[in-house]
């Protein structure tokens, strides 16, 4: 079963800025110089499609796998797969600054698993209610903490 990522307000608005920040570092060169040699011209604008292609896809292409023994989750190239019976505890979050975060949302689930490289992944499904549903079905052991989620 696949869930997609919820996207708030907070993170389109932090993703555009970012977006803003990096058109404006690749282009301001366009308007100082007066005359731009092709090859830093095609440096500059390459990198601004890589890295804009990059944030885009890491934006847009999100999604949790409910899997018959694993979750998949998939954010751009990033990609992890977490046993079941290694999920310790979920819990709500709304940090979106530290540790794996494969979200787009500060509305976010924490997933704390054992062979977690920071510990957790963070995620943020649309349907977050039936997501937890569907993991609890897979992870009775795990502790749920309660409310808010």
């Amino acid at each position: 079963m696949t869930f997609h990522s919820k996207i708030d307000r907070f993170y389109i608005i932090f993703n555009s800025a970012a977006m803003l920040i990096l058109a404006l570092t690749c282009f301001i060169p366009f308007f100082i110089e007066d005359e731009m040699p092709i090859m830093a011209s095609v440096m500059l604008i390459g990198t601004f499609v890589l890295c804009a292609g990059f944030m885009l896809w890491m934006l847009f292409d999100i999604r949790y796998d409910v899997e018959p023994d694993h979750l998949f989750v998939k954010a751009g190239p990033v990609r992890k797969r977490i046993l079941y019976e290694e999920i310790s505890r979920v819990s709500p979050t709304t940090d979106m600054y530290s540790g794996l975060r494969l979200l787009s949302s500060r509305d976010a689930i924490e997933i704390f698993y054992r062979s977690a490289f920071m510990g957790s992944v963070k995620i943020s499904p649309l349907e977050k209610e039936r997501f937890l549903e569907e993991l609890i079905k897979r992870v009775p052991e795990a502790k749920f903490q309660e409310q808010p989620f």
